[in-house]
């Protein structure tokens, strides 16, 4: 009983991006082991960013596919897209390649990054969230999408967000 109330005190003490918040500025080794800077990416255009539980799971694979399969609208958009997760560069290269994911898969082994963006913990703690951000050319945060249990949603909501901003 006491985990439960802890968790949920920790839950309530975690203070999240809201829309409208400049989107926190971080650094990250990709899937090729080399080092992404989002300073670097802001003010190239709109910027996806999804947290996701695990690599080569059933919902992270749809959702990632999912993201795969649209990925030519969001390149008309010019929109960047970038998956984050605590695998490992090299378990990010296989899911990758395992399913020729056209996009930036980033390792955040620590949660530094999922902890600045305010990314919960789902299912009293045991699984990392799956939370969808869709960032301006600006680096200022337009949409929020949170969903553990929809993850082709994700992908829907980001597109709609990105009309939008044209």
């Amino acid at each position: 009983m006491v985990y439960l109330i802890l968790i949920f005190v920790f839950t309530l003490g975690m203070h999240g991006l809201n829309v409208g918040d400049k989107v926190p500025l971080f650094e990250l080794t990709d899937q090729d082991n080399k080092q992404v800077r989002i300073v670097d990416i802001i003010g190239t255009g709109p910027i996806v960013i999804y947290f996701y539980p695990k690599d080569d799971t059933p919902g992270c694979t749809i959702e990632a596919c999912s993201f795969r399969d649209q990925y030519a609208e969001f390149e008309e958009y010019g929109a960047k897209i970038f998956g984050i997760s605590t695998d490992s560069p090299a378990d990010h290269l296989e899911f990758k390649r395992k399913y020729n994911l056209p996009y930036t898969l980033l390792s955040d082994p620590k949660k530094e990054v999922q902890q600045l963006f305010g990314v919960k913990r789902n299912f009293l703690g045991l699984l990392a969230g799956r939370v969808t951000y869709v960032v301006d050319k600006d680096g200022k945060v337009v949409h929020i999408f949170e969903s553990q249990i929809r993850p082709k949603k994700h992908i829907t909501e980001a597109l709609n967000i990105l009309k939008g901003l044209i």
